[in-house]
């Protein structure tokens, strides 16, 4: 027994001479992994358009219901995507959210995107029903805010040309 809580002592001690494996967290924060799932996003294009297009495939991919979208159509003087349609209401539930990916995986266009950020936090339930203002990536330099008004027949595709994601 005694020969224990020398064991246990000697553990102890050669602990408390280490540097400690604890970070300054709100001031240093830990690189997450490359494959992270964390807070969404929608994102844009170059030029200042939403790639969401309002197709509500991320919504029915989710095992947990907790997406929701409501679209409407795009016009030449109030276009807020390439498509046809575009997302007027865009809201994640993030109580019920258990980041899987499936939206990021069912999406045609890459506009939502599970990304690195993990500092989820919220004092009540309302605040926990991301909107699209909040999921919203801002602006580019170069691109403009939308709603734009685009010259008729520029945007006939219901979804744009896909880059190669190699």
């Amino acid at each position: 027994m005694i020969g224990e809580i020398i064991k246990g002592l000697a553990t102890t001690l050669k602990h408390l001479f280490q540097d400690p494996v604890t970070v300054d967290y709100p001031n240093v924060k830990r690189p997450v992994r490359y494959r992270f799932k964390g807070r969404h996003e929608l994102k844009r294009y170059d030029n200042g358009l939403e790639k969401c297009i309002g197709c509500s495939l991320c919504a029915a991919a989710c095992p947990a219901d907790a997406i929701f979208v409501e679209a409407s159509e795009n016009t030449d003087e109030n276009r807020y995507s390439p498509g046809e349609r575009y997302a007027s209401t865009y809201e994640i539930n993030m109580l019920r959210c258990i980041f899987c990916g499936y939206c990021e995986d069912a999406c045609p266009t890459q506009a939502i995107v599970l990304e690195n950020k993990y500092e989820l936090s919220f004092y009540d339930r309302a605040g926990a029903i991301y909107t699209k203002d909040m999921l919203i990536v801002d602006v580019p330099v170069n691109g403009r805010p939308t709603p734009q008004a685009v010259e008729p027949g520029l945007y006939d595709k219901s979804i744009p040309e896909m880059e190669d994601p190699r």
